[in-house]
């Protein structure tokens, strides 16, 4: 069932929000080769639901996303249970407190009922460097589910539930819901809290949200931006989007992105573009120079962000701890070597060697005055050229399982037309527009960008595009 069908079902008690909990985890068993959850909270959510279904009863007041189950991904806090960040390090780590997004979900009675398998530490476009597995594909289980939020994709495909939360930093949303046939959505920078989420590239990390409609994403959305007191960074919530008609809008097409663009997966897209031309839509082709320098400026960023921020995991004041009959930078070297996995490794090293002495300014300060480069050009692009951008979501169909693991460049490619929108700051929405062939059950995605605070504008269009598809 789609999200509003269960919360209607649940006010009206035609259905009962513990039978859709217990729903949920038996679809959550019958999939678990699917590997999407990494912990599940059966009592947990067992115990709210009972809460919601008491409440609404004795005719009390219940929230806006009462009953509705929702899956988290695993770099999320929820106070008292495990947050493992697919990491070793952190197998055995309780957080003691809630993320601002769980608080305002869970306000709105909201039932959460598991966290989600990722790649470790958000590091990863497959979902294939995890410590619990790999996240396989609900459409076809030897090909990944796409990262770093494959878990969270698995769940919504897999239809265990009909929304769930993901984080992104480079398309870690994006990415698996185009491999997965799901609506996804990066927000705008700073328009939902991070408080509570595990810092990968803390300038460019971002909560969003995995669905199967552009409906069910606004819901979510609508609930958890805003400012948080706990996250500096974060805004109150101001609509920025044009009050233009659809048939006044103008798309604009990047062709840096179309011209590096597989041709048999172009063709896809230029043919949904005739389809929107034919609905009333109008387009343009606009110039973005900086996007040539997006995968090499959003390495250089995040590398140099996740060193530091990783360094705290370091077996003495948080993560596992590997006892050695030596010193503390023994035990410390044996502790982040036994828990952080291959990938999370390499980048470390790349991070801490680009922050080094005497090529800090060479890579990360160049890189961050490619940032504002990045900023400046969005920013003028809609300004003056158009209202929206259309693009391609992925470079390629989703890999099978293993493709990728020893071509470590080849997997940073992938996030070649998603992490523009991170390092600018502006949100993104993801939407499938069909099949890619007969043969393959996979979708095509396109992926609209606005400017900041404009969720509401890419919510619009996103709706019409979905119209087009049925």
């Amino acid at each position: 069932m789609k999200s509003f069908e269960i919360i209607n079902g649940v006010l009206e008690q035609r259905i009962s929000a513990v039978s859709v909990v217990e729903d949920a985890f038996a679809k959550i068993s019958e999939k678990e080769e699917l590997n999407g959850f990494i912990t599940v909270l059966e009592e947990r959510a067992l115990a709210k639901a009972k809460d919601v279904d008491e409440r609404i009863s004795k005719g009390q007041k219940v929230g806006k996303l009462a009953g509705l189950p929702i899956a988290v991904k695993d770099n999320i806090a929820i106070a008292d249970q495990r947050m493992t960040c697919a990491s070793a390090s952190l197998k055995d780590y309780v957080s003691p407190f809630d993320a601002h997004v769980i608080e305002s979900l869970e306000n709105e009675d909201a039932i959460i009922v598991g966290k989600t398998n990722l790649d470790e530490f958000a590091m990863g476009a497959t979902g294939e460097y995890s410590h619990f597995g790999v996240a396989k594909n609900p459409l076809d289980s030897s090909y990944v589910a796409g990262g770093s939020s494959s878990g969270s994709a698995v769940s919504v495909a897999g239809d265990m539930v009909s929304v769930a939360l993901g984080s992104e930093t480079g398309g870690s949303i994006r990415l698996p819901a185009s491999y997965c046939g799901l609506v996804g959505l990066k927000p705008t920078y700073g328009s939902v809290s991070r408080y509570g989420l595990t810092a990968f590239s803390s300038s460019l990390d971002q909560i969003g949200v995995l669905s199967k409609s552009v409906q069910e994403n606004q819901l979510i959305f609508d609930v958890i931006k805003g400012q948080d007191k706990n996250d500096m960074t974060s805004k109150a919530y101001k609509n920025e989007a044009s009050n233009k008609g659809i048939d006044e809008l103008v798309i604009g097409l990047p062709k840096e992105y179309f011209d590096v663009l597989d041709k048999d997966l172009s063709v896809g897209i230029l043919e949904f573009i005739e389809k929107m031309k034919d609905r009333g839509f109008k387009f343009k082709t606009v110039s973005i120079p900086s996007s040539k320098f997006a995968v090499p400026t959003y390495y250089v960023l995040t590398t140099a962000e996740l060193s530091s921020n990783l360094s705290r995991f370091d077996g003495v004041r948080y993560s596992s701890r590997v006892d050695v009959d030596a010193g503390v930078m023994e035990m410390i070297m044996a502790s982040r070597s036994e828990g952080f996995g291959q990938e999370v490794k390499r980048r470390i090293m790349l991070g801490t060697y680009v922050l080094s002495a005497g090529y800090y300014d060479a890579y990360y300060g160049k890189a961050l005055q490619a940032k504002s480069n990045f900023e400046r050009e969005f920013s003028e692009i809609f300004a003056n050229e158009c209202d929206i951008l259309l693009a391609p979501v992925a470079n390629s169909l989703p890999p099978k399982i293993g493709e990728r693991c020893e071509d470590p460049v080849a997997m940073y490619n992938t996030d070649v037309f998603t992490c523009s929108a991170n390092i600018a700051g502006i949100p993104a929405l993801s939407i499938p527009i069909g099949r890619v062939s007969d043969e393959l059950p996979f979708s095509q995605s396109i992926q609209l960008m606005g400017n900041k605070f404009s969720e509401e504008l890419l919510f619009s269009v996103g709706k019409e595009i979905e119209k087009l598809n049925y």
